[in-house]
């Protein structure tokens, strides 16, 4: 595809919510009915779940943690549950979550058995002096916060497995087996004009040596100011990070007065030149909305106080 294929919609100050499960080759002839019901009601629950606090006036921060938590939950996505495997055979989880408020952030790479690695980030976050946590470090901070441990077992599954299985058997790359970068994420607005962005991920099928993609790096997959928006994006993690597309959004909409539309596409434009595809998904404190993705689709939605709810899969979906 040539052009971003982005939604935005403007309302009135109120809460608003975007979410995100992934971008790539996503097409009708490509997707079975099975998969694209359970795409749209995973989609629709993480929906669900960030609405239940928006709309009770509850803060942004909570609302992507409870969205994203929903989406690690789901097997139909690549994060939490139903993360691919990296080429040893395991589950490496990457998170991070940001606050638009304070800037305040945190995020974790390679974690093996917190089940919900967005909430791992938050606590790194909130209950640290870092920002960012990897490996071992992060699985030994994660049990001494006492958060929900699983075995390694809990996020596998046979269809990520046989993805592995066919990568090595037939010498693909993880985009010919996975068809589509696995992110989830969710951005948010709330009441009081505050916003926030979270993304988690399991990775690329095949990663080595601990390949951490962009998904936990604040300005890469994630970037949220109160003074220009936030964003969570999906996509070729090594070029998202070579273009810091999250920040660099954030700074034409701050410095440049640009759309969320506008800087979305251009931003997006920018890393498919330098190779790299995928999409992004933002809110701001006006209460704008919007996506933009430069691949065939994107698992993603939004709902807002305003009435508005929409989920989409296809690039031709409105």
């Amino acid at each position: 595809m040539t052009a971003a294929t982005p939604a935005a919609a403007q309302d009135t100050p109120g809460w608003t919510l975007v979410i995100h499960g992934g971008a790539g080759v996503i097409e009708r002839e490509r997707m079975t009915p099975e998969r694209e019901k359970a795409a749209r009601a995973g989609l629709n629950a993480a929906l669900d779940a960030g609405q239940a606090v928006l709309a009770k006036g509850g803060n942004a921060i909570d609302a992507v943690e409870a969205a994203v938590r929903v989406l690690e939950d789901d097997p139909a996505f690549n994060a939490g549950r139903g993360a691919v495997f990296t080429y040893e055979g395991t589950n490496e989880l990457d998170a991070s979550i940001m606050d638009g408020s304070t800037r305040a952030a945190g995020a974790v790479a390679g974690v093996t058995r917190t089940k919900n690695p967005i909430t791992l980030a938050r606590r790194v976050m909130e209950d640290s002096p870092h920002v960012l946590l990897a490996g071992k470090g992060a699985d030994a901070f994660s049990r001494e916060k006492g958060l929900e441990q699983v075995d390694p077992s809990w996020f596998a599954t046979p269809e990520r497995r046989q993805q592995l299985e066919k990568m090595k058997a037939q010498s693909l790359s993880a985009f010919d087996v996975d068809m589509k970068y696995g992110t989830v994420g969710a951005v948010a607005r709330d009441a009081a004009g505050h916003v926030a962005a979270a993304t988690s991920t399991g990775g690329m099928t095949g990663k080595r040596w601990g390949r951490v993609g962009d998904s936990p790096l604040i300005g890469a997959g994630t970037y949220a100011d109160d003074r220009a928006c936030a964003v969570s994006a999906t996509g070729s993690g090594e070029f998202f990070i070579r273009e810091g597309v999250a920040h660099e959004i954030c700074a034409r909409v701050r410095f440049k007065g640009e759309t969320l539309k506008q800087a979305g596409d251009i931003v997006m434009a920018e890393t498919k030149d330098l190779g790299g595809t995928g999409g992004v998904i933002l809110t701001g404190p006006t209460g704008e909305m919007a996506w933009s993705f430069n691949t065939a689709g994107m698992y993603r939605g939004h709902a807002s106080a305003g009435g508005t709810r929409v989920v989409a899969i296809y690039g031709d979906e409105k």
